[in-house]
């Protein structure tokens, strides 16, 4: 039974990928807030301080939300921060950071290309005495940095799961979308296998999204031929979970539950369509990351207390709560 809006939201998802030059259409640090702050903003710093912020890659809209949340709150302390895209090249990053240590940053936000690659910059970077602040994916040599802040990423994974097990309660037969070389997709798929542990699923097609040589749309068609009967389809990340979509559509299917962890506006306009196959997400706050960040650094930079290691509250979105969220941005 293949439905009618999907397909034209999709497209339209798709078509803004391409014409963006992938992922771009993302909300500001003002959209789609989880909670309301009610603590008072972080009085006007006197300190003059200048922030750098390395990523893997500016094109994926989770890089760039947390990037401009981090700069907002930054900027309302009146001070700057040099930004370096490192287009998903571990040299690159090298590279930019030690261009930063160069410009005599006073602390660096740091989500690595690679985990390990990137340890002989955090030696760069803790001989020259500049403070890091990990972002998001944890480095190898967690004693070169001051602070982690990254998602509950086995939450993210362990909501999904239950609403899946809340959805059929008898089990079924499963596809999962990974990816074993991310650290943060391995945890979030983990955290939902644990959760459907003997509930009475199988597991009968892993894909890994970074290594199939014919590309997810074409693995699903093909599980799909193999396997008529797959109650959900579990995919560690948006970008996985609207290549899935994609492939359900081509084929007419509307009755597999879709599931992903990330909450990126392309994916909730698709799971705000009422036929989707789409079930929902465990969703990450960019926004609540990059504010604290900002928290943490000024503190840290202020000798004042902070907390080493923080993780970011993940929460379910469903089609039944997605007004508190929107379509138009990330939360």
């Amino acid at each position: 039974m293949k439905k009618k809006g999907i397909g034209i939201i999709l497209m339209a998802v798709f078509a803004v990928i391409l014409i963006s030059g992938c992922k771009r259409d993302v909300g500001t640090p003002e959209d789609n807030a989880v909670v309301e702050e009610t603590e008072e903003e972080t009085e006007d710093q006197t300190k003059d301080w200048m922030f750098g912020y390395s990523c893997p890659d500016l094109s994926d809209p989770f890089y760039q939300v947390l990037k401009d949340s981090v700069g907002m709150a930054l900027e309302n302390q009146g001070n700057p921060m040099m930004v370096r895209d490192a287009q998903q090249d571990a040299d690159v990053q090298a590279s930019q950071i030690q261009e930063m240590i160069n410009e005599d940053v006073d602390l660096v936000f740091l989500c690595p290309v690679d985990p390990e690659q990137i340890t002989a910059s955090l030696e760069a970077l803790k001989e020259a005495g500049i403070p890091v602040i990990n972002l998001g994916v944890r480095v190898e040599e967690t004693g070169l940095t001051d602070a982690f802040i990254g998602s509950d990423d086995e939450n993210a994974g362990k909501v999904c799961a239950q609403d899946l097990t809340e959805k059929r309660p008898a089990g079924g037969k499963l596809v999962l979308v990974e990816s074993p070389a991310d650290a943060a997709v391995n945890v979030r798929i983990t955290g939902f296998e644990e959760a459907i542990s003997n509930k009475g699923f199988e597991v009968v097609r892993r894909i890994d999204a970074e290594k199939t040589e014919t590309g997810i749309q074409a693995e699903i068609k093909s599980v799909l031929s193999e396997e008529e009967l797959i109650d959900a389809i579990m995919c560690g990340d948006d970008q996985m979970a609207l290549q899935v979509l994609q492939a359900l559509d081509d084929v007419g299917r509307n009755d597999i539950l879709v599931y992903c962890v990330g909450g990126s506006p392309e994916v909730k306009a698709v799971l705000a369509a009422s036929e989707s196959p789409m079930a929902g997400i465990g969703a990450q706050s960019p926004i609540n990351m990059g504010k604290t960040a900002a928290k943490t650094a000024a503190a840290l930079l202020d000798g004042g207390a902070y907390e080493n290691e923080i993780s970011v509250e993940t929460f379910f979105i469903s089609r039944e709560n997605l007004d508190m969220y929107g379509t138009d941005g990330w939360q």
